[in-house]
């Protein structure tokens, strides 16, 4: 069952969101809306604190010379 969420914005804030969402191609700002809730409850996602671990972890790779200069996506697959 749909439920009606309503929502109130300055006037600027909604046009420049209109703006925006016309420029990455939604119909409207409902469909943008809701494709922003989807995505934020994917449990798929990493945390920031996953990231910064991840980022972590791979400085210490490259200071310690474990990573390689690539020059294309080929290079990668060799």
């Amino acid at each position: 069952m749909r439920e009606i969420l309503t929502i109130s914005l300055p006037g600027e804030t909604l046009r420049e969101l209109k703006k925006r969402i016309k420029s990455i191609g939604f119909d409207s700002v409902g469909k943008y809306i809701k494709c922003l809730i989807e995505n934020d409850l994917k449990e798929d996602k990493i945390t920031e604190d996953e990231l910064v671990k991840m980022v972590a972890e791979a400085r210490k790779e490259y200071k310690a010379g474990k990573t390689r200069r690539l020059n294309s996506i080929a290079d990668l697959l060799k």
